[in-house]
């Protein structure tokens, strides 16, 4: 069967959450986007672990899903606009921020743990339990070399997944500029053949990463780190394979193109690291200027941080138009609720863009299927036509954008200055 999965997110026992990082509101509103399988992010933290093993119950093998009791009970006030009954897979996973000192440099990784059990949960958590301190965030900070994590946590169990996170970004990564390693070799020694996949992150794409060719065997696979519930599913994967813990992994591990479809995906240049720069001193720069100024802001004189388009051309061995014979496809997508704030030219947390994004989910069912299968003309129907044209356009990646640098997210945009002051005489008739 063909369903998507977004398995990086964060409760609202992670730094810098929503506290309706709850089961009940994730379940919520991953029947709202169309999400079939959602992780359930920091299952080290005790007390969302408490929770986890208090409102789950277990589903398909590896996958769990809410108790009637909690799922009936936030129905209630969920509304009809959307489908309600649909029950929502949780997977178990959680990241693991390390920062360690390897080849005399100082390494920031983050990486991500798939588990197929709450047993096996209970195990890592008991063991990294004895290294640092679980209880002081949902993504816990260790002192530990990626190399021991994944002894950890294949010697619990050989059905256990890692994988890198955000494989690109600059202080936190694998291959991070500031931080990071130039290969999983580098990384995690003996155990790198044990890593399948890599999560390419908001600020690259397959494309990008197709450009390594030691990156030929490896998975890439893409999903939204979120930290509130309305944004999971801003990046994610699809599958046509059996809905269990076992054969997604194998579909991720194999790369079969029959199972594994195909990955959604931000535009990269979106993403908060994409370009370098200087965000103090509002500096952007593509990677042939950054070595025009040998990696200098040219108006303060600091180091710049150098993002992911750089580093790829650093590690890169092919063009820009390289491709690997067996390459997972992807598509470039924008949220929803932003394509309807751009058209109405208003706020996307405005009544209006919600009473909108409400009236299409009531009428043609998930957000992922409005953005991706829904006729247009069948959008139309449903919400005003400009809003049907900047779907359209995002499908064929007509978009514009001012790619994102130094943690200052890229700015996108659908319509042009025209376009938009034309409808802007229209708002009054669609709100």
């Amino acid at each position: 069967m063909q369903f998507i999965a977004d398995f990086h997110i964060h409760s609202k026992y992670s730094r810098a959450t929503s506290k309706e990082m709850n089961l009940e509101s994730l379940d919520k509103w991953a029947k709202i986007k169309g999400i079939d399988v959602l992780g359930t992010g920091d299952f080290t933290h005790p007390a969302w672990f408490k929770e986890l093993k208090e409102k789950l119950e277990p589903a398909e093998a590896g996958l769990y899903k809410l108790k009637e009791k909690y799922a009936k009970e936030f129905q209630k006030s969920g509304g009809d606009w959307f489908d309600s009954k649909k029950q929502t897979r949780f997977i178990l996973t959680v990241e693991i921020s390390q920062i360690y000192s390897k080849g005399g440099k100082v390494r920031r990784i983050h990486n991500l743990i798939f588990v197929p059990s709450l047993e096996t949960a209970g195990e890592i958590n008991r063991r990294l339990g004895m290294i640092g301190n679980l209880k002081s965030d949902g993504r816990p900070i260790l002192g530990l070399d990626s190399k021991e994590l994944a002894k950890i946590v294949f010697d619990v169990s050989e059905n256990c997944f890692l994988v890198p996170a955000h494989a690109w970004t600059p202080w936190f990564s694998v291959f991070g500029s500031m931080s990071g390693f130039d290969s999983l070799e580098e990384c995690f020694e003996e155990y790198a053949k044990y890593i399948y996949a890599i999560e390419t992150g908001l600020s690259s794409d397959p494309a990008m990463n197709w450009r390594l060719s030691k990156l030929d065997n490896i998975a890439l696979i893409s999903n939204s780190d979120s930290h509130s519930a309305q944004k999971i599913g801003r990046e994610a994967n699809i599958f046509d394979a059996e809905m269990n813990y076992f054969s997604v992994l194998e579909a991720i591990k194999s790369k079969n193109p029959d199972k594994f479809l195909s990955t959604i995906e931000f535009f990269p240049e979106e993403g908060k690291y994409h370009y370098d720069g200087h965000r103090a001193c509002g500096v952007s720069l593509k990677p042939e200027e950054t070595k025009k100024y040998k990696n200098i802001c040219p108006k303060c004189g600091r180091t710049l941080t150098i993002g992911v388009l750089n580093r790829i051309d650093h590690l890169a061995d092919r063009p820009e138009s390289g491709k690997p014979k067996r390459a997972i496809p992807f598509k470039n997508l924008i949220p929803l609720d932003e394509i309807i704030a751009e058209a109405l030219d208003m706020g996307v947390k405005t009544k209006a863009v919600a009473a909108q994004y409400q009236k299409l989910i009531a009428a043609l069912g998930t957000e992922f299927n409005v953005l991706l299968n829904a006729p247009i003309e069948e959008i139309k129907k449903a919400a005003p036509a400009h809003i049907a044209e900047g779907i359209r356009r995002v499908r064929e990646g007509k978009v514009s954008i001012s790619p994102g640098y130094d943690g200052e997210y890229g700015k996108i945009k659908i319509f042009s200055e025209k376009e938009r002051k034309d409808m802007a005489k229209q708002k009054a008739l669609w709100v």
